[in-house]
């Protein structure tokens, strides 16, 4: 038996850069877990971290987000999820292993990766009217992806440049090993 008593259960994070689509893809995935039948939950950590001010030393809020995950991810187990999608960011390998403590269950990673002008296009779409906004995840979204490209914390890379959502979801999932 598992932490949470139950034993079969496995996370998967959706890690990558800002504008990648972490989110979406957790949700497609999500989506494609319920049609096979396979109990799951979807957790978006950038909302399990979000509170203000962060702690000195602590710029994203991290040791919130991991009393978060603790919190829910037991909730979600001791319901019977079998499948924890987590989207968000990790940078290190001591981040990873203290996530996957706190998920309470295998954590597979998956880096989600697009080329840098679709990744503008997108961000540029989200921030619409928002130039400071912009400005700041158009930096962000280069520093975090040098940042993954020398931590090597993920298991392994889907590529969201082209493709519907459905198909990338697909290929995270088989890349999981979880269909």
């Amino acid at each position: 038996m598992g932490v949470h008593g139950n034993g079969d259960a496995s996370g998967l994070l959706i890690n990558g850069t800002v504008g990648v689509g972490k989110t979406t893809a957790a949700e497609a995935v999500g989506d494609l877990l319920a049609e096979a039948g396979v109990s799951y939950a979807v957790l978006d950590l950038d909302s399990l971290r979000q509170s203000w001010p962060a702690p000195p030393g602590d710029r994203f809020n991290f040791g919130m987000l991991l009393r978060n995950v603790r919190s829910v991810a037991a909730n979600y187990l001791d319901a019977g999820a079998t499948r924890l999608v987590l989207a968000g960011v990790i940078e290190q390998p001591d981040e990873r292993r203290r996530l996957a403590e706190a998920v309470g269950a295998g954590l597979t990673v998956c880096r989600l990766r697009a080329d840098h002008a679709v990744l503008r296009e997108r961000l540029t779409r989200r921030h619409d009217g928002e130039p400071e906004v912009l400005r700041w995840h158009l930096d962000r979204c280069g520093e975090l992806d040098a940042v993954l490209d020398r931590s090597a914390v993920d298991d392994f890379t889907v590529d969201t440049t082209t493709g519907s959502v459905t198909d990338i979801a697909a290929s995270v999932i088989k890349r999981a090993g979880w269909l």
